[in-house]
């Protein structure tokens, strides 16, 4: 069952899915309700995420064996592009999810209305 989840993208997903998920909604405390603070979530947590999703796969290319020494002679900038590539492209899974969970937000202001 370990492998299934380690070796496919099961568990990669699952953990992506669930941060769109709860970034907006842990911004959305810190952020006060309105139109404009809710742009600003949705900025702050479209950077989060992919900053989130790109340090993920450095840890996934780690926890797959890849040693570090390996990924550090590449040099910072290859780093930097590969790594933000593979950030990019696992937008397809968070950004839906984390679209709706912005779009969810003002049904629970108090003080503002949409």
């Amino acid at each position: 069952m370990s492998g299934m989840l380690s070796n496919s993208l099961i568990m990669p997903a699952a953990v992506l899915a669930g941060l769109a998920f709860a970034v907006p909604r842990v911004l959305a405390l810190l952020l006060p309700e309105g139109v404009k603070p809710l742009m600003l979530n949705a900025l702050l947590s479209t950077v989060i995420l992919f900053l989130l999703s790109t340090a993920f796969f450095v840890l996934l290319y780690i926890w797959q064996g890849v040693p570090i020494s390996e990924i550090r002679q590449s040099g910072i900038a290859a780093n930097i592009g590969f790594f933000g590539q593979r950030g990019l492209i696992a937008a397809i899974i968070w950004a839906p999810i984390m679209v709706l969970s912005v779009a969810a937000l003002p049904r629970n202001w108090v003080e503002e209305t949409w």
